[in-house]
């Protein structure tokens, strides 16, 4: 066949096109096509029409294929859904480019305006399954050969643009490059249009150019008016990204990249890490594109103590400015840290150019995130309306978000050149604004392949009518009226008294309800009723019955009542003080006891009152927060134990130690025994008045400042690391015993000097607590955790031990987590085609000793063969099966890297690779998200605090003002308090998962290092290698049990909410 070029000039300048790899470079070829057809560009889907009658030949063919497919979806009528409609796009970044090419194939006309010239940012995007799907129809593998061919699916930023500029000039839009818009023009007499005020010197055309359709997307720094952007900031977050050169040579393609590593579930890491370099992240993902790109969130103290930046600036701005950062010192930070994520394999790093010339390095606010509170809204003037649509990526959080609110953009366009009613319109896109910032790959539809314009392709839980009409009233503005007021535009001043007042006598009425029947007790009020210490035990009692009978009160003293309720409460219950148990006797704090009072009301008013005992992870009692307080207890006594053992008594911890009842439960409550008063313990000694003044800086305290530990209380801004000064989270922080006045965070916790031979240096997690430890009555004892064919290994209480000699099939057996099939199950006569099916036959023929059947390679080599002969590697693509991995092949999936025989099977090999970097994204994403959600939780309660700390104030200095205005003021305070534990509940909730995302990264790297040792001939491994493989399974085994503590918590919830809903029910 003769080349494209003999027989059609303009097919050398599609090819051109379609190569171009600069943005000046697309635009100049584009120009050139077009005049060699005799057309002119940004003439709308009448030009993409006239090019592919033109450009027949192959090449082009199947580019015509892909978009033709992607235009005759229904949706799109035919071109002729939006016929009449004028759009303006601002900003040619992704989301703009992607709601201009939507708007193309709806048949409206489209003009896009970029202030830019060119196309710089090299930094890398992770693309969610859909957008690969989407841009694949779209034809992406016919503008850039390497989308989606490593074992990450990303692009960049720069790459992901061109492409999409290819597509939009292709189907007819109109494109002005450096051209600023810089507000609205709106229409001066009836019968014009709205207009665009550009800069510098816009072309007449463009001046005069009239729409009705704005979509802005130039993003958050850059909002029309009228629309409110609200800035979400959490703690301050550093990021650093850095772009080195790729020079494409073998030793760097196969450098791995990094799907990402988060402090808060591989500590060991950024152990390392700091140690190595003095380099202290909180995480770091690496990507391997145009560029080498690597993004880390640094902390502030390491930076500064690096002299990467100057002075240390309370004002965030000041403190990243140009003038505050040190450039030479930057970049020898991102270089020492890339090197050390990639052990130094990529050579030399020389950093990419950016935009200006200079190194493509910086360091920038990663705390502040904006969010329009509405995503569109409607302008009219002298009748001429215009609608306004702001599709830029919500909280920043992704690029595949972005393109979720073009579409959604796109779709309110079609609706409203449909002649759907204003307000209806609106509705229908807040709700979508609603459900977008939720979305997850998790929760959309699984079959990506049907995702269209139509919202319903996309998200499974949608309703369009979330928002009515009604709400979206204000987002009418009609130019010539006074702006309609926002129904939630009153301040909390203008409330009625009356309910604020009702959470006061709620309170009071709920905790006279608990308290009823038991003798003796008599609540009237919220302070001088609870001295005694009666009430509050019959409370905890009433909650969790069985710790202490009413009768055996009797004989204890207020302040020994007090003192136990207290412990119990916090201990059983997961209720944490806020008040010592002298200022309750003495009355000497009520508004700390009202603020304790109402933990139990905000965990405990939706449980129905009966005199059944309240379960332990019922979901009001707090239950995260009463794990995440045993978890801690539970790590304190295994250091204390650590400490005082000598190295050669250290004893290995195969399974999870019971809480002893000398240590942990309530002391024995037979009758004749007096209670030995909590006060007098360490754990739970709160001096009178302790609550008024910080352990740590002795500064005084408000009740809403107040965080409770080991029987101390402090600020939470001094509750943090003494090393590193970050925020202590539940669960995740420690004491050294030589400095017990100090708080240490598990990365910089002091180990002790007598290490176990064979540790990894960095701090091991602590055992967790099984969830129904402590939850046994007193005067019980405990069962030990080694009952007779319980379990094989011995108990830790057991006096005698005995050591488990495993054999080789029996730890690989351990290891493998039941991944071997049922012996009787006979193999498929023809292997089926799914992902799933042939990673696990593949796998499985690579086990040896395994008790696996071994199967004969054939079926393989004739995969192998049938993947090479597939046109994967020409112009059309072969796209992967979108299939769920089952658990089984999930475990199979860890055995690709170390199983020899896979290399015989290169395709399958790359293919499980890239599962396993899925894998690895799904756990880093989760752990970002549950970090930035913790940042933000901590900035709402330094939020709170203070107001809490304005209303105190007020209450205890204006002791002339009204009561009307004092119980309003409590009753604010309650509803402080109330929101706070919400906040405290649910950062306890993601510490639980912090846990769970730790212990699993755990366990991967000790199978991972287990199987290391198996893989070895029996024969050629010396004693120390047999003792490290004993070290490491009985490791493993630990992590197993910690995890199996998790899901137990988690089920036992599961079953409370359960039994709950069906008692609501009955």
């Amino acid at each position: 066949m003769a080349s494209p070029t003999s027989t059609n000039p303009a097919h050398a300048h599609f090819e051109s096109f379609l190569q171009a790899q600069l943005c000046q470079d697309v635009l100049s070829s584009f120009q050139e096509l077009c005049g060699a057809l005799g057309l002119e560009p940004g003439g709308g889907l009448p030009q993409y029409h006239k090019i592919k009658d033109q450009l027949n030949y192959w090449s082009a063919k199947s580019l015509w294929t892909k978009l033709d497919k992607r235009a005759s979806q229904p949706v799109y009528q035919q071109g002729r859904a939006c016929t009449n409609t004028k759009c303006l796009v601002v900003g040619a970044g992704p989301c703009g480019l992607r709601a201009a090419v939507e708007l193309a194939l709806l048949g409206a006309r489209v003009v896009l305006v970029e202030k830019r010239t060119k196309f710089s940012r090299h930094n890398v995007l992770h693309l969610w399954p859909f957008t690969i799907h989407d841009l694949r129809a779209l034809g992406a593998k016919k503008f850039y050969g390497r989308f989606c061919t490593g074992t990450l699916d990303h692009i960049s930023i720069r790459q992901l643009q061109l492409l999409l500029l290819k597509v939009a000039l292709l189907l007819g839009v109109e494109i002005h490059w450096g051209v600023t818009f810089t507000g609205l023009q709106p229409p001066p007499r009836k019968g014009s249009g709205w207009r665009a005020q550009l800069q510098p010197n816009p072309p007449a055309q463009l001046a005069n150019y009239e729409f009705d359709v704005l979509i802005s997307a130039a993003g958050g720094k850059f909002v029309p008016e009228g629309f409110k952007v609200r800035e979400m900031r959490g703690k301050l977050a550093i990021g650093i990204t850095a772009n080195f050169v790729n020079g494409r040579t073998v030793e760097e393609t196969q450098v791995p990249e990094i799907s990402g590593v988060a402090r808060i579930y591989n500590q060991s890491f950024f152990q390392s890490l700091l140690k190595a370099t003095g380099i202290d992240l909180e995480n770091i993902v690496y990507y391997k594109d145009d560029t080498h790109y690597f993004v880390m969130t640094a902390k502030k103290q390491c930076l500064l103590r690096l002299g990467v930046l100057r002075q240390d600036w309370p004002d965030t701005d000041r403190l990243l400015g140009n003038a505050n950062i040190v450039p030479e010192a930057l970049q020898r930070f991102a270089r020492a840290a890339a090197d050390f994520a990639t052990h130094g394999k990529l050579g030399k790093l020389e950093f990419a150019q950016d935009a200006h010339g200079q190194p493509d390095v910086s360091a920038f606010d990663f705390t502040s995130m904006m969010r329009a509170e509405s995503s569109a809204r409607v302008q009219e003037k002298h009748g001429a309306r215009l609608l306004l649509g702001l599709p830029f990526w919500p909280l920043g959080t992704g690029v595949a978000r972005g393109f979720l609110a073009a579409f959604d953009a796109a779709w309110m366009v079609k609706r409203w050149a449909e002649g759907a009613e204003c307000l209806e319109v609106l509705a229908e896109r807040e709700s979508l604004y609603q459900l977008l910032s939720q979305t997850s790959p998790e929760n959309m539809h699984r079959n990506v392949a049907q995702y269209g314009l139509d919202p319903a392709t996309r998200y499974p839980n949608l309703n369009l009518r979330a928002v009515t009409p009604n709400q979206v009233r204000d987002l009418y503005d009609v130019l010539a009226k006074e702006p309609v007021q926002r129904n939630g535009d009153k301040t909390d001043a203008g409330m009625p008294t009356t309910g604020s007042a009702g959470t006061q006598e709620e309170l009071l009425r709920w905790c006279q309800e608990q308290t009823a029947g038991y003798p003796g007790v008599h609540v009237t009020d919220l302070s001088s009723s609870w001295a005694d210490g009666l009430a509050l035990c019959a409370l905890v009692h009433r909650l969790q019955p069985g710790l202490l009978e009413p009768s055996e009160l009797q004989g204890l003293e207020a302040l020994e009542a007090t003192a136990w309720a207290i412990k119990m409460a916090e201990h059983e219950l997961g209720i944490t003080p806020v008040v010592s148990a002298q200022a309750v006797v003495a009355g000497s704090d009520p508004l700390g006891l009202i603020a304790y009072l109402s933990h139990f009301h905000s965990a405990f008013k939706s449980t129905p009152h009966r005199p059944s005992p309240v379960s332990q992870a019922s979901p009001g009692t707090s239950s995260a927060i009463l794990f995440l307080g045993k978890l801690q207890r539970t790590l304190q006594r295994s250091r204390a134990k650590e400490n005082a053992e000598d190295v050669g008594g250290k004893k290995l911890r195969l399974e999870m130690e019971a809480e002893t009842p000398s240590t942990e439960a309530p002391p024995d409550s037979e009758p004749g025994v007096p209670l030995t008063p909590p006060s007098q313990h360490h754990e739970g000694s709160m001096q009178a008045g302790a609550e008024d003044l910080c352990a740590l800086c002795g500064e005084h305290l408000y009740v809403l400042e107040r965080v409770y530990v080991d029987g101390h209380f402090f600020h939470r801004s001094c509750f943090r690391c003494h090393t590193c000064e970050a925020t202590l989270w539940p669960g995740g922080y420690g004491q050294h015993p030589g400095d017990g006045h100090f708080f240490y965070c598990l990365q910089h916790l002091p180990q002790p000097d007598h290490e176990e031979e064979g540790s990894d240096g960095g701090p091991e997690s602590p055992e967790l607590p099984t969830p129904s430890e402590n939850s046994m009555p007193p005067g019980l004892s405990t069962p030990t955790a080694s009952q007779e064919g319980a379990s094989p290994v011995p108990g830790l209480s057991q006096p005698s031990r005995r050591r488990i000699r495993l054999s080789s099939l029996e730890r690989q057996r351990l290891s493998s987590l039941n991944i071997a099939p049922d012996s009787e199950m006979e193999p498929p006569p023809k292997p089926p085609r799914s992902c799933s099916a042939l990673a696990r036959q593949a796998l499985e023929s690579s086990f040896v000793g395994w008790g696996v059947p071994v199967q004969s390679p054939q079926v393989l080599v004739a995969m192998e063969k049938e993947e090479e002969e597939c046109p994967s590697s020409s112009e059309e693509e072969v796209e992967e099966e979108d299939v769920s991995l089952d658990s089984d092949v999930e475990a199979l999936l860890t055995l690709a890297k170390t199983s020899g025989n896979m290399n015989n099977y290169p395709t399958w090999r790359r293919t499980l690779l890239r599962r396993v970097k899925e894998e690895q994204m799904k756990r880093f994403r989760k752990a970002q998200a549950i970090q930035r959600r913790l940042h933000e939780i901590e900035a709402a309660l330094r939020e709170l605090e203070a107001e809490g700390v304005k209303l105190e104030l007020a209450l205890r200095r204006q002791s002339s003002s009204p009561e009307e205005q004092k119980v309003l003021w409590v009753g604010q305070l309650l509803q402080l308090v109330e929101k706070k534990n919400s906040l405290v509940a649910e950062e306890a909730e993601l510490m639980i998962t912090v846990q769970d995302l730790n212990l699993e990264e755990k366990q991967w790297q000790l199978d991972q290092e287990l199987r290391s040792y198996m893989n070895r001939e029996e024969t050629l491994k010396t004693a120390a290698d047999r003792q490290a493989e004993d070290q490491v399974l009985r490791k493993l085994v630990d992590v197993i049990n910690q995890r199996d503590a998790l899901i137990r918590l988690q089920e036992d919830r599961r079953l409370s909410e359960l039994a709950l809903g069906t008692g609501a029910q009955g």
